[in-house]
């Protein structure tokens, strides 16, 4: 949990209780479904929750923003962000239902209020969102044509609406196509720890 405040030190007491709940009702989610690998929950924060707010780096998303994370696994990036972001509406996309059920649970528990689920194929979801948010869900070119559809043309923050995601290793193939709409940040901008040396945050504008 110091790793938050590291980084993110202004949060309030109601933020602080939320992520410190956070290990333990994944822990025990996860030895019952799987969601995160068994060697990497004790790297939650880090790993996780931390490489989830580093959204927050990009851009401070505006009150009433709609977000929708797309293969969200057990909550991530949408599950930190919906604490971080309490007046922003986040809806959160798996076709593994499961999966759902654990982000569902532990969103429950800690008592997020501005937070959806849907078990679906993102191709399913036709709601109009501000930004789509993912994690390394798939590759970059097959996620911009299954989501633009879902990108609102009405404007609300500094940042023009379009896709965020959080990606490591190499991407150069996977940008071509998006030369001249997208952009890819390294993590090691924003934190100082050995894991974001390798991972980026691509920004397209769609």
């Amino acid at each position: 949990m110091d790793i938050i405040l590291k980084y993110f030190p202004n949060i309030s007491e109601e933020q602080k209780r939320q992520f410190t709940a956070l290990y333990d009702l994944y822990v025990d989610w996860n030895s019952k479904i799987n969601v995160i690998s068994r060697k990497d929950i004790e790297n939650l924060y880090l790993h996780h929750v931390l490489h989830s707010l580093a959204i927050a780096k990009l851009i401070q998303f505006t009150d009433g923003t709609k977000i929708m994370d797309v293969g969200t696994g057990g909550g991530f990036p949408g599950v930190p962000l919906a604490i971080l972001f309490p007046k922003c509406e986040f809806l959160l996309v798996d076709s593994i239902g499961k999966k759902i059920k654990v982000a569902t649970e532990v969103s429950d528990a800690i008592g997020l209020k501005n937070i959806q689920f849907r078990h679906c194929r993102a191709e399913e979801e036709k709601g109009k969102f501000d930004f789509v948010v993912s994690r390394a869900v798939m590759p970059l070119p097959d996620l911009v044509k299954i989501v633009k559809k879902n990108i609102s043309k009405e404007q609300h923050n500094a940042l023009p609406n379009g896709i965020i995601c959080l990606k490591g290793g190499n991407l150069d193939s996977e940008m071509v196509p998006f030369k001249k709409t997208a952009e890819a940040d390294d993590l090691s901008m924003y934190f100082e720890e050995e894991f974001f040396k390798t991972k980026k945050i691509i920004y397209v504008l769609v």
